[in-house]
């Protein structure tokens, strides 16, 4: 059995019993597509920041949050995995149309951003660009699986 998505549930006589749960499979997908020529510590920044707005706008994005065996307490984190993509600038680019196009919720992350320190600048700089002259490095988008994925044609999976 395929102890991935197995549950057991121990009895007070000591016994147990195993039972198969199936894999959770979500409707909606988050993801993020990184321009491939960043570096790795650009990758994770970008990353980081463009997660971030989305459980602000999308609580549902958000799970119950988390406590140890010792009851330590934690925070919430996404209900579901956020999976990330790399292009090249074109593929950016084009993403960025197609997630305008269909109006899903999205986060930009352009060039501009690497040299700002703080939440003020960061909204001016990308406020000074127009819409096509944004240099997009990253872009977060969150709605339903099927539109992600054509949102996303053409990027590839991070490695």
């Amino acid at each position: 059995m395929n102890t991935d998505h197995v549950h057991v549930l121990a009895h007070a006589d000591g016994s147990a019993d195993a039972h198969a749960v199936a894999p959770v499979r979500f409707d909606t997908k988050i993801a993020v597509l990184l321009r491939e020529d960043l570096e790795t510590w650009q990758r994770l920044n970008v990353t980081a920041f463009l997660v971030s707005g989305l459980g602000a706008q999308h609580p549902e994005v958000i799970g119950e949050p988390y406590a140890d065996a010792d009851d330590t307490p934690y925070l919430p984190m996404f209900r579901q995995p956020v999976l990330v993509f790399e292009g090249a600038e074109e593929t950016l680019t084009a993403a960025h149309g197609r997630v305008l196009a269909r109006s899903l919720p999205r986060a930009v992350f352009t060039a501009d951003l690497f040299a700002t320190g703080n939440d003020r600048d960061n909204r001016a700089a990308v406020r000074a660009v127009s819409r096509d002259a944004l240099d997009l490095v990253g872009l977060a988008v969150y709605g339903p699986r099927n539109a992600v994925d054509k949102i996303l044609k053409g990027a590839r999976m991070h490695p």
